[in-house]
């Protein structure tokens, strides 16, 4: 089990549940995983979610409202995350490229607005589905 000691009890739980998923959990499907282990109430489960993705331990996939644990060592969650899903099968992969972490910090609009993070949802198919 991976223990981080800067996370709260419940935290570390929500973290191990994730940790171990082969796929993104939605915060209720968490929180029916959880009850037994004491936590009881959405805004608990929502309050250790924020902090887990403030931290970079995981991330939130956007189109899915679902949760993954961070599987890259060099991953940069205060600049860019970027994920391929799988249409077919639902599989959710992150994509640790250090070209596109590069091109996206120094990313401007016309307007010139300067982003600050960016969260990138590919979608098409696996290499089992095609």
């Amino acid at each position: 089990m991976y223990k981080e000691n800067n996370l709260s009890k419940n935290q570390q739980i929500i973290f191990d549940l994730i940790n171990k998923s082969s796929e993104p959990l939605k915060a209720y499907t968490i929180l029916f995983n959880v009850q037994k282990k004491g936590i009881k109430a959405p805004p608990q489960v929502y309050r250790a979610l924020d902090k887990l993705v403030k931290t970079g331990k995981i991330h939130k996939i956007e189109s899915k409202n679902a949760f993954v644990a961070c599987r890259s060592s060099s991953c940069e969650i205060s600049k860019a995350t970027a994920f391929s899903i799988c249409e077919s099968c639902e599989m959710v992969d992150e994509i640790s490229d250090a070209k596109l972490t590069k091109y996206l910090s120094s990313f401007s609009d016309k307007k010139g607005t300067k982003y600050k993070r960016f969260n990138l949802e590919f979608f098409g198919l696996c290499k089992k589905c095609k």
